[in-house]
């Protein structure tokens, strides 16, 4: 019977994947172009602004000291041994890398990683904050890098118009002109603080898209681009420099310092770790310490830090937002301790409440009634225990973990696609109980995600599928069904009909 059950998952996991990638090829234009799309305007705007070097001059750590264009690996002892040139490294083209990388995105797109690059050299057991942009957001972009004063690994759109025969010439340089506007005033905003030189790693993606209509009410001579958010999270998570990774919209500030909590723990935890060196501990003191007085750990403290940086536990920071959303515009005003959030939240006509009250199940296992019970300074940790599909908090990660799906495509899904992923795969959620977000409020382009909503709704539907039964074959292909890591798969996945009328025998393994 199990053999049974084992064929049937690989079966429906090859059916499911297939009608998911139809489904969501459907919903896109098909429109192909060579790699080479940008125009010479363009190119030459980036080159000059590289200082002459090439467009892929960013990986540098795995640069050719022969050609920047290729990164190269040592080789293996036997390898150079039977190489006849003498060379110890091998080299691939970082074109043919990162195209790779990219093959699973709908609208192909050229990617510059590290555009710009920040100067300081960052602890790995740092936490980097994961985002991405669009030009029309570059002041609340600036504003988060200014209050966080950590790293920060960031995918910048910039949208490009392909050369289509229905366009004219004129209209053509118009949108290139465009372009190279908005690289401009990248450069400039970087140039406009010190914190971005310091902090900021900046990865281009220049993003087709399609003319404007006649209806269309775009001012700046676009019309709609591939809105490919989970693409370009995974874009700013690979090319972060830390073990660490905080998944984060740019439109939240951030209130509290959950960073050096954070690293508190792990530092604490390391010290239990005999394998640690003196130096790294020294090091490590010194920046804790120039930030926040020692914090004393429980052992379940410890615990939920050791599964972070195993990768088994991810940490929620809760969200909010102001009631009256004239009130969330100046983030100067926001409170920056629990107190002054619970009193703000509390009360006959309280003037915040949980991110996206009315979209329950987006936020709501967070379970902010316990949130608030919590008295400020206690810094508990508490597991998420009603887990639910649609939640996407934002999360402070192993870099590891497992990736977003790139076929999400436009607004809907596509972050609680990411967790729903993680946490099929093991991964737990556990709560920051003294610290928060907060929204800076801005009004919602809804008629232009509508349409996405629907579709993605129905491929969520679909990937749901995908994900059980992919994970419940390798946890059965690997005897660990019984086991804890297995154990959110099991009851998540049962309450998808399908898979439960599909396999129900794996349903019957009793938990350890």
């Amino acid at each position: 019977m199990i053999r049974v059950a084992q064929f049937s998952i690989a079966l429906y996991s090859v059916i499911a994947i297939y009608y998911t990638t139809r489904h969501i090829s459907t919903l896109l234009a098909s429109k192909i172009f060579a790699p080479r799309f940008l125009s010479t305007q363009i190119t030459d705007t980036i080159d000059n602004s590289l200082g002459g070097s090439t467009l892929f001059a960013g990986l540098d750590y795995f640069q050719s000291s022969t050609d920047p264009s290729y990164m190269s690996w040592p080789s293996e002892s036997l390898a150079k041994f039977s190489d006849d040139s003498g060379s110890k490294y091998t080299s691939v083209s970082e074109h043919t890398i990162i195209s790779k990388l990219l093959a699973q995105a709908f609208h192909p797109i050229k990617l510059v990683p590290y555009y710009r690059k920040a100067s300081s050299t960052f602890d790995t057991q740092d936490v980097t904050i994961t985002t991405l942009v669009t030009s029309n957001r570059f002041k609340v972009f600036k504003q988060l890098v200014q209050r966080y004063q950590g790293p920060v690994s960031v995918t910048v759109q910039i949208p490009v118009t392909l050369n289509r025969k229905d366009i004219d010439q004129d209209t053509m340089k118009r949108q290139d002109s465009q372009t190279t506007k908005i690289l401009q005033e990248l450069d400039t905003l970087y140039r406009s603080s010190d914190s971005f030189s310091k902090f900021v790693d900046i990865h281009l993606a220049f993003s087709p898209t399609s003319p404007p209509s006649k209806r269309s009410r775009q001012s700046d001579g676009f019309g709609e681009g591939a809105r490919q958010f989970n693409l370009w999270r995974n874009v700013a998570r690979l090319f972060a420099r830390t073990d660490f990774v905080m998944m984060l919209d740019v439109d939240f500030a951030v209130c509290t310092d959950w960073r050096n909590f954070i690293k508190s723990g792990l530092q604490a935890l390391e010290q239990e770790d005999p394998f640690v060196d003196d130096l790294t501990m020294e090091k490590r003191d010194m920046e804790t310490n120039m930030h926040s007085n020692r914090t004393i750990f429980t052992q379940h403290s410890l615990d939920v830090f050791r599964g972070l940086k195993d990768g088994n536990i991810a940490l929620v920071v809760p969200a909010f937002e102001y009631v009256n959303q004239q009130e969330g515009i100046d983030q100067g005003s926001f409170p920056d301790t629990k107190e002054q959030l619970l009193s703000l939240a509390s009360g006959s006509v309280p003037k915040i409440t949980s991110f996206h009250a009315s979209w329950i199940p987006g936020h709501n296992s967070t379970d902010y009634s316990r949130f608030y019970s919590v008295p400020p300074g206690t810094e508990e940790l508490y597991k998420v225990e009603n887990y639910q599909s649609a939640y996407e908090p934002y999360v402070v990660m192993n870099k590891n973990a497992p990736w977003c799906d790139e076929r999400f495509v436009g607004y809907g899904s596509n972050k609680a696609a990411c967790l729903f992923e993680m946490y099929i795969s093991g991964v737990s959620f556990h709560v920051l109980s003294e610290h928060f977000l907060i929204h800076q409020s801005h009004k919602y382009e809804e008629e232009a995600r509508k349409e996405e909503r629907r579709h993605n709704r129905k491929l969520y539907t679909d990937y749901k599928e995908e994900v059980c039964l992919r994970y419940l074959h390798q946890f059965h292909q690997k005897r660990s069904l019984a086991t804890d890591q297995a154990r959110n798969a099991l009851e998540e996945c049962r309450k998808i009909k399908s898979v439960f009328k599909l396999i129900p025998e794996v349903f019957n393994v009793k938990q350890t």
